[in-house]
């Protein structure tokens, strides 16, 4: 294991242990509370793709909702919507980002591109993914779905 696997490591089994206790301490809602669990394991995993994460839980002041994590896939801007669940139940857990979800990832998404400059804007791919996280063995297992839903 080189270093930078190692301080990966290190760096995770530290927050997950600082959620876990923070989790105790927490009056939120026990779905709220497997939903961050699952968007902070999807973050130290797509870190440990080769993913370069530079938003979480990015808000808009002007739309409601949220991106849980914007990265890069080489010259691609990806926007994952990350769903968490206990276990596997009938459907998977993707299928909660219905039409209604997209539309609002796509608004969202055209606000974030805002942020780059213009000059660079219009030459940035952009793609969204979903990533499925169960927890339903202990530690988080993940389905990725590339290209989920194109935008318009």
């Amino acid at each position: 294991m080189g270093f930078a696997e190692l301080s990966l490591a290190l760096e995770r089994r530290t927050y997950t242990w600082l959620r876990a206790l923070a989790d105790r301490r927490s009056s939120l809602p026990p779905h709220l509370l497997l939903g961050e669990r699952g968007e902070d394991a999807a973050f130290f995993h797509l870190r440990s793709l080769g993913y370069t994460v530079v938003a979480r839980r990015w808000r808009s002041d002007r739309l409601a909702g949220d991106l849980d994590l914007v990265a890069w896939d080489g010259a691609t801007l990806v926007i994952f919507e990350v769903k968490s669940r206990s276990s596997r139940g009938i459907a998977p857990a993707e299928m909660a980002v219905d039409e209604h979800k997209q539309e609002m990832l796509r608004k969202m998404a055209s606000a974030y591109l805002r942020l780059i400059p213009e000059l660079h804007r219009e030459s940035v791919k952009v793609r969204f993914d979903v990533l499925s996280v169960y927890f339903d063995c202990g530690d988080p297992v993940f389905e990725h779905r590339r290209n989920a839903f194109s935008r318009d």
